[in-house]
């Protein structure tokens, strides 16, 4: 057996455990409590383009922040795909941005519109949602854990008519 082939079993298991090996979609999905994000991209037809090679970097609304949502609101967002699109659009940003890189300002999402970053020593918000976990590495880019979900100014979402 030619020898300079050859990987030490530790160290090809400790390789394994250290390089992502799923596409974004599939990492929030493995995260847990971010499917209700994960499924809206699947419902508004994204997942080709955030399974594509980016990198991106996602701030993704967890399953609390959308019950934070106004009652009916998520269902009607469903109803609008163009809409939807939009607003999971406007949770992502062109390029890998580790927490560490997040820097304060302005950074144009994929929606079109800017997103603001507040960076502290303790913390990093967009729009004021909290960075609640970070760095989720995927192998095309990163995503980060929000506790609200965010809309360009001037945007709401309503609640269902009674």
């Amino acid at each position: 057996m030619d020898q300079s082939k050859s990987v030490p079993t530790g160290e090809a298991a400790r390789n394994t455990n250290t390089a992502p090996t799923k596409n974004i979609v599939d990492t929030m999905i493995g995260a847990g409590n971010l499917t209700t994000f994960a499924s809206a991209v699947n419902a508004a037809g994204l997942t080709n383009e955030l399974a594509a090679k980016g990198p991106f970097t996602v701030f993704a609304p967890t399953e609390e922040a959308f019950k934070k949502l106004p009652a009916g609101a998520y269902d009607n967002l469903l109803k609008d795909v163009g809409k939807l699109k939009a607003v999971l659009s406007y949770h992502v940003v062109s390029g890998y941005f580790a927490a560490r890189d997040v820097k304060a300002g302005d950074s144009m999402t994929l929606q079109g519109s800017p997103l603001t970053a507040a960076v502290s020593s303790s913390h990093v918000r967009v729009n004021g949602a909290q960075v609640i976990k970070t760095d989720i590495v995927a192998t095309n880019g990163i995503v980060h854990a929000i506790d609200a979900v965010i809309l360009p100014k001037n945007w709401q979402l309503l609640a269902a008519a009674a």
